[in-house]
């Protein structure tokens, strides 16, 4: 991977163009980028806001997935922002890039940093729903 990648957990608004900043370069074909937003459902359950809180290793963790997807796309640039704290309905909660050469590795390292961020990286959502009840969403 080349550059320092964009790797951080804030409780402050997230920007895109910072990370798209983050993993551009003129040696870089493609980009492909997740953005997450928190939505006004969760399956037929009306959400009304939500909290995310991060573990203190939180961010270690999150080095970690970087640098596990950064070995299998070495000509890549990689960046990923959480957002922590309350969030409204619209607010942007992730964002992931990946830069690579070519649009296929673009793609792939994107959904690869997402889907390991997600699994692996300790934050959870706590979701306010329209009937008053909530749910806590990624406890182990």
């Amino acid at each position: 991977m080349t550059g320092q990648p964009l790797v951080r957990i804030q409780d402050s608004a997230l920007s895109v163009d910072e990370v798209l900043q983050a993993v551009a370069g003129s040696d870089i074909g493609g980009v492909a980028l997740f953005v997450g937003l928190v939505r006004d459902h969760d399956d037929d359950r009306g959400v009304t806001a939500l909290t995310y809180s991060a573990h203190p290793k939180a961010d270690g963790q999150l080095q970690q997935v970087i640098a596990d997807v950064a070995a299998d796309f070495p000509e890549g640039k990689l960046a990923a922002v959480h957002r922590v704290g309350e969030l409204a309905i619209g607010d942007i909660a992730v964002i992931v890039a990946a830069g690579c050469p070519h649009r296929d590795e673009a793609f792939r390292a994107a959904r690869r940093l997402i889907d390991d961020l997600k699994s692996t990286v300790p934050i959870w959502k706590h979701q306010l729903f329209v009937d008053g009840t909530d749910e806590w969403v990624g406890l182990p």
